[in-house]
């Protein structure tokens, strides 16, 4: 029996992606030792449990979606929309609430001991279907017509509308926007539309602004991007903390669990700092040296995605794996834009490092799916 278990053990281990998982482990054991020390003045290690609970069960996960063959999931796809749709509703109902971030953006389940962010979810289900329609649409029409980016764009709109307008989370929106594009591009959709598509949203918004179609406190935040002085005490204040908190830092940190800012249990202190500005932290604690080597190995997953991809069996997979790679690529941007106070603060957590149960466990098993890619682009003999 024992036997059979290590046989069938070391299997999945041949089929995985073992460098990939590295990289996401790794990855991952940094952001629970920053969040333990973020969380460290809350004198509760609750927080960093659930962390390193997740991070065991997203290993696990990413082993178990490694053995999935991709083409042979999407031809469920209509039922993968579905499940996708089903979630963003079930916002709407009395489970969705607002975590405290003022977006209805969880689910609480009373069987769960934690709350569950939906759109974590949903983009693994939009990335699938996008693939399925990308490549039925490459191989069957005409990728660069009206009608195939009409189909496209229904998609799409479908999604984005669907759960903005239900959660009011601005931020997880456009990550499906920029996975949208990513995916579009690789295929071969025509730069034109990206050129319409772009400069039709900037005339929305402009309109938008200038009619005041814009809620107050999301002008606001454009607002301040461009003069810092404007409502420090309020909408500049995590931004300002957060500059403050990365510039005490310098070129070495002042340490682990040592930070000014980091460790401070005052109410001026930097907020959020185990989420949406725990990059921030890293500037205090490791210094300079620090984030650029966050940045690398979280450079380095995505640089692992693509390659997986350009090596991918089919056009199908190679969508699904840039599809992944984008959703960090646009993650890792704005959240330490957010940080340096050259992006509007959306809510977007930094991937593997930030706290967040669900958003860690769904960044495993998408990365278990490129890991299924890569282990069916080797040759028979090698699987």
């Amino acid at each position: 029996m024992l036997r059979r278990i290590r046989e069938l053990f070391n299997d999945v281990l041949r089929q995985a992606d073992l460098l990939l998982l590295a990289l996401c482990g790794g990855a991952s054991l940094f952001g629970v030792l920053m969040v333990s020390s973020a969380t460290r003045y809350m004198h509760t290690n609750r927080l960093v449990l659930v962390q390193a609970a997740a991070l065991v069960i997203g290993v696990l996960l990413y082993l178990l979606v490694s053995q999935i063959d991709v083409g042979e999931l999407v031809k469920y796809w209509k039922w993968i929309f579905l499940v996708g749709i089903g979630f963003i509703l079930l916002l709407a109902t009395p489970l969705g609430i607002d975590g405290g971030t003022g977006n209805r953006a969880w689910l609480d389940f009373p069987f769960l001991p934690v709350k569950v962010q939906p759109a974590e979810i949903v983009k693994i289900t939009f990335i699938l279907v996008l693939a399925k329609q990308l490549a039925w649409l490459k191989e069957n029409r005409d990728l660069k017509s009206v009608t195939s980016v009409a189909m496209l764009a229904v998609h799409f709109g479908v999604i984005f509308v669907l759960y903005y307008k239900i959660s009011g989370d601005m931020g997880s929106a456009l990550v499906f926007l920029f996975i949208f594009a990513c995916m579009c591009f690789v295929a071969g959709v025509a730069l034109r539309w990206f050129l319409i598509g772009g400069g039709a949203a900037a005339l929305l918004f402009y309109a938008m602004w200038d009619l005041n179609l814009l809620d107050s406190y999301m002008k606001k935040r454009f607002i301040v991007l461009f003069d810092h002085s404007y409502d420090p005490l309020n909408t500049g204040w995590q931004q300002t903390r957060s500059l403050l908190t990365l510039g005490g830092g310098k070129i070495f940190g002042q340490g682990l669990f040592k930070g000014v800012q980091t460790q401070s249990e005052a109410a001026s202190s930097l907020p959020h700092r185990h989420t949406d500005f725990i990059f921030s932290v890293i500037g205090e604690e490791l210094g300079l040296v620090g984030c650029l080597l966050t940045l690398a190995l979280l450079t380095a997953i995505v640089l692992r995605c693509v390659y997986v991809a350009r090596h991918a069996k089919t056009r199908l997979e190679s969508y699904v794996c840039i599809g992944v790679a984008g959703m960090i690529i646009f993650q890792v941007i704005v959240n330490v834009g957010m940080c340096l106070f050259v992006m509007p603060v959306i809510g977007l957590t930094l991937p593997f490092i930030s706290y967040g149960g669900s958003s860690l466990v769904m960044l495993f098993a998408a990365m278990g799916l490129v890991s299924g890619v890569h282990g069916r682009a080797k040759p028979d003999w090698l699987r």
